[in-house]
């Protein structure tokens, strides 16, 4: 009598490895959609922020700030609870038009520099340009980062308290150092984040989607302080 094994019943490691395979491709897949779909809310909360001169307690920037974290963690955890349900995809659009909303007083301050366009086209434009490098890099090596994500999240709380900090201090130079860091904390982060998706560590594409979002929008925002900080011509 033939013994039993994988292959007598169609589960052969080969086959295996193609079905999980496809399931990360698949994850991937969805996530560089939705990804590119949560730009549009984006792009209209930006629009409609710069439209209406949309301000986020102005007058209370500690406060503001803390409420802007307090929105942000609440969104994120609502996506997080609904995530394998249509729920989730409605949280994460809501999610990127207020994200884009936050992003307008920003842009409002870019384009009070004459050559203000510019200056946003080019972070939009070197922003993708590490995307597109470092997902490529991720989503080819053989290699896991898995063992990064600890130093990551050490350096965003780091962040954080140095950007909760300088709302006191006001300190220019340290302004510029935050922005310089959180561009390469963050650009890793990218790297990071799809690898995971590659390697199996993330297999739900929204919560996928969230984490990468949240790579990009924080390249680019620091990204363009830099530039404002460097390059920004006032009339």
């Amino acid at each position: 009598m033939q013994p039993i094994n994988d292959q007598a019943w169609g589960n052969s490691p080969t086959i295996v490895t193609q079905d999980v395979a496809q399931q990360q491709n698949r994850v991937l897949r969805n996530t560089y959609f939705l990804l590119a779909l949560s730009m549009i809310p984006t792009v209209l909360g930006a629009l409609a922020g710069v439209q209406m001169g949309f301000s986020f307690m102005a007058g209370s920037p500690v406060m503001g700030f803390l409420l802007f974290l307090g929105i942000a963690w609440g969104f994120m955890w609502g996506i997080e609870k609904t995530k394998n349900s249509g729920m989730g995809v409605a949280l994460l659009l809501g999610f990127t038009f207020f994200m884009g909303l936050m992003l307008s007083g920003m842009l409002r301050v870019a384009l009070g520099f004459s050559n203000g366009g510019t200056l946003i086209a080019l972070a939009a434009g070197g922003t993708g340009a590490i995307f597109v490098t470092l997902a490529g890099v991720a989503s080819t090596t053989k290699r896991d980062f898995s063992g990064i994500g600890k130093f990551l999240f050490a350096g965003m709380i780091l962040i954080l308290v140095a950007m909760f900090a300088n709302i006191f201090f006001q300190i220019p130079a340290l302004s510029l150092a935050i922005s310089a860091i959180a561009v390469l904390i963050f650009s890793a982060y990218i790297l990071y984040d799809i690898n995971s998706i590659v390697h199996g560590g993330e297999t739900n594409y929204i919560s996928a989607t969230l984490k990468v979002y949240l790579d990009i929008y924080n390249v680019f925002v620091n990204l363009l302080s830099l530039l404002m900080a460097f390059t920004g011509q006032r009339d």
